[in-house]
């Protein structure tokens, strides 16, 4: 599933930012903010698609 792959390809770019921001750095801080909606948002999607998928079964 199409949706599922690109929420794995956002979690796994944010892990750099994610240390950057344990080590003090604001700006990291602000950009993991900002990739968490996104991840957010992208598993809305996963879901969504889930539901449709049950339904047509």
């Amino acid at each position: 599933m199409q949706e599922y792959e690109n929420l794995k390809k956002l979690v796994a770019e944010i892990e750099a930012d994610i240390s950057k921001a344990e080590g003090g750095n604001k700006a990291a801080g602000t950009r993991v903010r900002k990739q968490m909606q996104m991840i957010k948002q992208a598993t809305q999607v996963v879901r969504n698609r889930i539901l449709e998928i049950r339904a047509v079964e």
